[in-house]
């Protein structure tokens, strides 16, 4: 099938969709912000009629710039959290983020029982608030009539794929965590069983190893899109990402500097010893499953420090060049919901070692971001990287801090061209699924050699001591 793919990424804060040629260039890009609200302390919610709006809005936009027909679409969107939707993909309520917290007090029992352990040994998944398992059992407890209501606690690109086409399915990369067994690719009834969910089980879609099918009438109208058109949920953005870097090889990875600071490596086999933190998601190919470590300190903690600074994104290559950052130590733990790569501590909490008057904001600013690079290298030390690493996300788009992060994990970053990653993996599963996957889409990079790696090696050492002892604090 040769013609015009097109890809959606619906992330946390903004809807993205790409129109591809069939040699893998980009012809054309919509986008549309989101709005993610802070309802509460820790709790964190969308409004899926939005969300779903802004899929439709990229899509009509596409359609009036491209020169041909459509001949397949690809979604992917942000993981985790939850979407509880009725029998035709509609919100019985808000859809809860994956930056929630509000499930930590379920964690902790579980945790302190052993079940989160368990959870990890069985499936490779470890939970973490935000998560659909724990969310699940919270809405069980305290908002059971929604959960009654509901046909499906699901996730945001399967809620898209439905509104859009009616299927009611997702795929093995979403289903992974907490549920999915990674060799059988069905749900673990004994895990939900010890969860206390059993009877809310039906609430979760089928799983589909491509879940696909045809644009209907109604969305048709609503996009300008031909009715019929194949629709593909692909896997969801983590996996959809590492699939349009060109991660093919075991042992490669992917880094991803966004909202999430998201680490994964390509493996053959489920290792589920150590400690346990982060997911092991199926892929679409047999035997290969994605090691992902997404951490939750990524540009967001970023974006407060400057805030407090006083200082934008547009001031980071100049405060980069002038910070001095050798007696800092940041610990950039932001998130409400604390962290969950590469351990997993839900009262995880933001620190700042060494600080005094004869400081500059911009030696903050470059602490900042050395800690989120010691992050990525404690991350990606723990998924075994061992081949080539590629990067995307905003956060790479400074060449500064680019080099900082191929100094700290001392080896050659890729940095991949453009930020449709996301869209471009989503457009390839599309392709994958209603013809054969494509060859020669492999983004271009440009290759950032490590210059100075001994200058962080303490940095690091200093940065893993403060962080186990801040984790005896925070337990």
């Amino acid at each position: 099938m040769s013609g015009i793919v097109i890809g959606v990424d619906a992330g946390t804060t903004v809807t993205k969709a790409v129109a591809f040629d069939p040699d893998g260039v980009a012809l054309a890009r919509a986008a549309r912000p989101t709005v993610l609200d802070r309802v509460g302390d820790g709790r964190y919610e969308q409004d899926a009629d939005a969300v779903f709006g802004s899929v439709v809005a990229v899509l009509r936009e596409l359609r009036d710039l491209l020169p041909g027909p459509v001949t397949a679409v690809g979604v992917t969107a942000q993981g985790d959290g939850l979407w509880l939707l009725d029998a035709d993909g509609r919100p019985v309520r808000r859809a809860i983020s994956w930056l929630d917290a509000r499930a930590t007090p379920i964690l902790d029992r579980w945790t302190a029982d052993g079940l989160a352990t368990q959870a990890y040994r069985r499936t490779g998944n470890y939970p973490f608030p935000g998560g659909a398992g724990p969310l699940l059992a919270w809405l069980d407890a305290h908002e059971p009539h929604h959960l009654d209501r509901a046909a499906t606690a699901g996730y945001c690109k399967d809620m898209v794929v439905q509104r859009l086409t009616g299927l009611r399915a997702t795929d093995p990369s979403d289903a992974s965590a907490p549920f999915l067994d990674p060799h059988t690719r069905v749900y673990d009834a004994e895990l939900i069983a010890s969860c206390g969910l059993t009877h809310r089980q039906s609430l979760l879609a089928p799983v589909h190893d491509a879940p696909h099918a045809p644009l209907s009438k109604e969305a048709a109208e609503a996009t300008g899109l031909p009715a019929g058109l194949p629709v593909v949920g692909a896997p969801y953005d983590l996996p959809a990402s590492a699939w349009g870097a060109g991660v093919r090889d075991v042992g490669a990875g992917l880094l991803t500097v966004g909202t999430t600071l998201a680490c994964q490596v390509l493996r053959d086999s489920v290792d589920t010893t150590g400690e346990p933190a982060g997911l092991t998601l199926s892929t679409w190919q047999p035997g290969r499953w994605l090691r992902a470590l997404p951490a939750m300190v990524g540009t967001a903690a970023l974006d407060w420090v400057l805030r407090l600074v006083g200082a934008t994104v547009a001031d980071l290559p100049a405060m980069l060049a002038a910070g001095r950052s050798a007696d800092l130590t940041v610990l950039p733990f932001f998130a409400e919901a604390g962290e969950r790569a590469p351990f997993v501590a839900p009262r995880a909490r933001a620190r700042i070692d060494g600080l005094h008057l004869g400081h500059e904001p911009a030696d903050l600013v470059r602490a900042t971001c050395e800690a989120i690079a010691y992050s990525a290298r404690h991350c990606l030390t723990a998924a075994s990287l061992s081949g080539e690493l590629a990067a995307c996300g905003g956060g790479v788009g400074s060449a500064e801090w680019a080099q900082i992060f191929a100094d700290v994990l001392d080896r050659p970053v890729r940095v991949l061209a453009g930020e449709e990653i996301g869209a471009r993996g989503a457009a390839l599963a599309a392709l994958s699924t209603v013809a054969s996957e494509p060859t020669g889409w492999t983004p271009a990079g440009t290759v950032v050699e490590p210059a100075a790696p001994d200058r962080y090696a303490a940095g690091y050492d200093r940065y893993l001591a403060h962080v186990a002892q801040a984790r005896s604090n925070w337990s």
